[in-house]
């Protein structure tokens, strides 16, 4: 089914669920939000989807030589950049409910009128955006936010920005969590028992190890930095190129990479655990029907579930408490917004809502040099080449802590990891005033665990 067809069918899926209310503050509800949808699906369907949709019905002049080639570079551009398929599908569950990141990109291109850009408007008559269609894509965006993606814990005028406060908890299997750190610190997990998951997500160190790429076994190097388990559970998928679908396919990745635990099998793992009669016997209470690989992930995914950092100055900002951000944060914050780092790195978690190209505005890679083997990003997963490139957005929750940045680990201090985000990712030259307020802003994100300041060491840029 064509992209305009599905349009019409959520349009008219909404006037569906609108009937179907109960009580008449729900149904009024429904109905306010479905008027909402239905002029946004229209100002969309107009103006965004040629660029920004694939198997979108591309105009007659299209195929004109010369126009053709603009249009077909705008087309690779407009996807690489925001890529709306599936977004205004008609039979999501929740229609109307449009991912975070697209949501702060729509925000960010309407506040800044970027969109479209200038070679299209010449051959796309009519296609800029309209002052009231502006008004109604942005009063949507924020409409959604409020209703999908507010955490309710942030005070009346912060509940519509793209970040939001970090949750204080989230429910979990205590006896479970008790099991898994134990696991999860537990080196039998490795062939030589000599590395566990703590060996490379030390807790002292804000849940990485602060090198470029960690040691495995064997004093063996990988090629992609470890990212922090803490605030693991927001992302929408785990590892950099998105191969482990959540934190328990995650944890049984680490075993069995030659590089990282060189483990033969469960069984090997299980016999180990298994001559432990105490450990036994603690994991059968937990698990009555004893040892397995999907029991112990299953712990030591719900181990990481508690991770979470919450009341960083930027939580107690949003709640409402205006003193918690120094007048320079707060500036720090808006150059924040203001060079597109909160399109991408947005929600609760600050990021891990999206996978986006490191090479969007220029290339990194060339740039670079030194090929790795974990440069493919999620086209390493997928086997895509429309993926090559494309990586995991990270939190930047505790993000002073977690250096060095990036799947390479090149960026060894806050400013360079600014710096060239600017440059690969917003097209921008970020100056180095901006800069040091950007920084200054980030390091506002570091939470507290158990009611003290998460443990590490702060970079010192």
């Amino acid at each position: 089914m064509r992209i305009r067809a599905n349009i019409l069918a959520a349009s008219a899926l909404m006037s569906v669920v609108v009937l179907s209310g109960a009580a008449d503050a729900a149904v009024s509800s429904a109905r306010n939000f479905s008027r909402k949808f239905g002029v946004v699906l229209t100002v969309v369907q107009e103006k965004c989807m040629a660029c920004h949709t694939r198997n979108y019905d591309l105009p007659f002049y299209a195929r004109i030589p010369g126009i053709k080639e603009i249009i077909e570079n705008d087309y690779r551009n407009g996807l690489r950049a925001l890529n709306l398929t599936g977004e205004f599908a008609f039979n999501k569950p929740l229609p109307g409910k449009i991912s975070e990141v697209a949501l702060a990109k729509t925000e960010w291109v309407v506040l800044n009128d970027t969109m479209p850009p200038a070679k299209f408007a010449m051959v796309h008559w009519g296609s800029r955006l309209k002052d009231g269609e502006k008004k109604a894509l942005l009063d949507w965006v924020r409409t959604v936010r409020v209703r999908y993606y507010a955490t309710g814990t942030a005070s009346e005028k912060m509940a519509r920005e793209p970040l939001q406060p970090m949750p204080e908890s989230v429910p979990v299997d205590f006896p479970k969590v008790d099991i898994g750190k134990k696991l999860c610190e537990d080196q039998r997990l490795s062939v030589d028992n000599t590395v566990a998951c703590a060996t490379c997500h030390d807790h002292k160190k804000a849940g990485t190890d602060n090198r470029r790429f960690s040691e495995g076994v064997r004093g063996q190097s990988g090629n992609v930095n470890a990212p922090t388990v803490y605030n693991a559970l927001f992302n929408v998928r785990q590892f950099w190129d998105g191969r482990a679908a959540d934190l328990q396919e995650q944890a049984g990745v680490p075993p069995f990479n030659p590089v990282e635990m060189d483990s033969r099998d469960w069984d090997q793992i299980i016999a180990k655990f298994a001559a432990d009669a105490e450990l036994t016997e603690e994991f059968k209470a937990v698990y009555p029907d004893g040892w397995s690989g999907k029991n112990i992930t299953d712990a030591i995914a719900e181990y990481e579930k508690i991770l979470l950092t919450p009341d960083s100055r930027l939580d107690k900002w949003l709640r409402g408490k205006g003193y918690a951000l120094s007048l320079e944060e707060k500036k720090g914050y808006e150059r924040f917004k203001a060079y597109r780092c909160a399109t991408c790195h947005v929600g609760k978690a600050v990021g891990g809502q999206s996978f986006e190209y490191m090479d969007l505005k220029k290339d990194y890679f060339a740039d670079r040099g030194s090929p790795l083997a974990s440069d493919a990003g999620l086209k390493g997963f997928t086997g895509k080449d429309e993926d090559l490139h494309k990586f995991k957005v990270p939190s930047l929750r505790n993000v002073e802590l977690t250096w060095p940045y990036f799947h390479d680990g090149t960026a060894e201090t806050l400013d360079e990891a600014v710096r060239v985000m600017g440059v690969y990712l917003s097209g921008l030259d970020v100056p180095m005033v901006d800069r040091r307020l950007i920084v200054a802003f980030l390091r506002t994100l570091t939470g507290e665990y158990h009611g003290q300041r998460l443990g590490g060491k702060a970079v010192e840029n």
